[in-house]
C-alpha cells in the first residue's frame, strides 16, 4: 500500500500534470504505479496528455519528495485521499478540476448527507455576525456539516457557531497541514478536529498560505457543498469567487441581502439581483428551499413504470430513484455509472414522460 501511495503522491508533483490530467490518467490506468511504469507511447494516447506531458511523467525521478510527504502523513496521522479513494468527497469528485490528492485530519464524514459552505468577508459587521450565529444555531437539529475556510471574519464565526451548537465543521486550508493560518485560529482548529470536524487541504506540507492558493482552495469549498451561503462580501473577493465556482459546478448559492449603501453587502445584493444566488432571511427559509424540511403527507411510492417502456439507461435511473427517496445529480452520476451526458439525456426524457421531477439543490425524485 505504501508503494502505491508513494506513486500517488509523486503524481501530484510531476511538472505539467495538473488535476484534470491526473483524473484522465487514473481513468485510463488501474493504479498510479501503472502510470509511471507505462510506456511513453501508451501515455501519449491518454486524453489531454500527448508527447510533452508523457515525457514529463517518464522523466520524473524525484520520488524523495513523495517519501518525505509520506513520513509527514504517518507522523501526524494524516489521512491521504487520492481521487480513487472511497473516502474522497464524492461531490467534489464530480467537479472537472477536483484535486488529485487531499490531506485530511479529522473524523467528519466528507460525504455526509447534507453539507453547506458558509463564506463571507474577513471584516464582517455585527449584522453579518448575528445572522451567521442564529442561522447555524437553527441548523443544529439537521446535523449538517459546515464547511468554511478558517479565515478571520465570517469563516471564524461560522466555525465557532458550529462548535457551539454541536455541528461538525471542517476548515478547508490554503496551505499545508504543518501550520495554521491565521495563527490566531490554531486553538479553534484543534477544537474542530477534537469535536468530530476536521481540517482539509490539497496542499502538501511546507506549502505556505500564498495569495494565489486561496482561489484554488475556494473551489474545494464550493465543490464539496450542496449549497454555498454568502453572508457578507464586497463586489470582489474570495467569497464572490467561491459563489461563482459553486454556480459553475451547478450547486445552489444563497446570499444574505443588505442595505444598498453598505459596502459589505454589495456582493450579496449583486448575486441576488443577477439571479446568481437565492435570497435568504433565515435558516427555515434556506431549509425550505433546499427541501431539507420534513415533507408532510408523504405517501407510498407508486410504481409508474409498469405502463411505460423504458430504455436500459432510463430503467437504471428509475431503479435508483425507486431505491432512494430522492438523489442529487452527483449521486446519479456515481451510482448509475453512466456518462454525464447520458444521465442528462435520461433525466430530460423521464421528466418529459412525467415520471420524475427536479427539485432545488439539483435533486431528483419519482412522481
Amino acid at each position: 500500500m505504501h508503494t502505491e501511495l508513494i506513486y500517488q503522491l509523486a503524481l501530484t508533483h510531476v511538472p505539467n500534470i495538473g488535476c484534470v490530467h491526473a483524473k484522465a490518467l487514473m481513468a485510463a490506468f488501474t493504479s498510479a504505479k501503472d502510470v509511471f511504469t507505462a510506456k511513453k507511447s501508451t501515455l501519449e494516447k491518454v486524453d489531454g496528455i500527448g508527447p510533452q506531458k508523457a515525457e514529463c511523467i517518464k522523466k520524473f525521478d524525484n520520488f524523495s519528495i513523495a517519501e518525505h510527504e509520506l513520513a509527514f502523513i504517518e507522523k501526524y496521522k494524516i489521512t491521504p485521499l487520492f481521487i480513487n479513494s472511497d473516502q474522497y468527497p464524492k461531490r467534489l469528485l464530480n467537479c472537472y478540476d477536483s484535486p488529485t490528492m487531499l490531506y485530511y485530519r479529522g473524523d467528519a464524514d466528507l460525504n455526509a448527507g447534507k453539507i453547506i459552505a458558509v463564506v463571507g468577508t474577513r471584516s464582517n459587521t455585527e449584522y453579518g455576525k448575528h445572522f451567521t450565529d442564529s442561522f447555524i444555531k437553527e441548523l443544529a437539529a439537521e446535523k449538517i456539516l459546515v464547511l468554511s475556510g478558517l479565515a478571520f471574519g465570517v469563516d471564524t464565526i461560522a466555525h465557532k457557531a458550529a462548535l457551539k451548537n454541536g455541528l461538525s465543521t471542517v476548515g478547508v486550508l490554503a496551505h499545508g497541514l504543518d501550520n495554521i493560518y491565521p495563527a490566531e485560529n490554531t486553538k479553534m482548529a484543534k477544537q474542530m478536529v477534537a469535536n468530530g470536524g476536521g481540517l482539509l487541504t490539497e496542499f502538501a506540507s511546507g506549502t505556505k498560505p500564498d495569495r494565489h492558493n486561496f482561489p484554488t482552495r475556494n473551489r474545494i469549498v464550493a465543490g464539496m457543498a450542496d449549497a454555498t451561503i454568502v453572508i457578507e462580501t464586497d463586489l470582489k473577493g474570495g467569497s464572490m469567487i467561491t459563489a461563482e465556482m459553486a454556480n459553475n459546478y451547478n450547486r445552489d448559492v444563497f446570499a444574505l441581502p443588505g442595505k444598498t449603501t453598505d459596502g459589505k453587502s454589495k456582493g450579496c445584493n449583486f448575486l441576488i439581483r443577477n439571479n446568481e444566488a437565492a435570497l435568504i432571511t433565515s435558516a427555515h427559509d434556506f431549509l425550505e428551499q433546499m427541501l431539507w424540511l420534513p415533507q408532510p403527507g408523504k405517501t407510498k411510492k407508486v410504481q409508474r413504470t409498469l405502463f411505460v417502456e423504458l430504455t436500459p439507461d432510463e430503467k437504471t435511473i428509475v431503479d435508483l430513484l425507486n431505491e432512494h427517496e430522492q438523489l442529487p445529480i452527483d449521486e446519479l452520476y456515481l451510482k448509475s455509472q453512466l456518462s454525464t451526458s447520458a444521465v442528462a439525456a435520461v433525466l430530460l426524457s423521464l421528466e418529459l414522460q412525467g415520471l420524475i421531477t427536479s427539485l432545488p439543490g439539483k435533486m431528483y425524485k419519482l412522481l
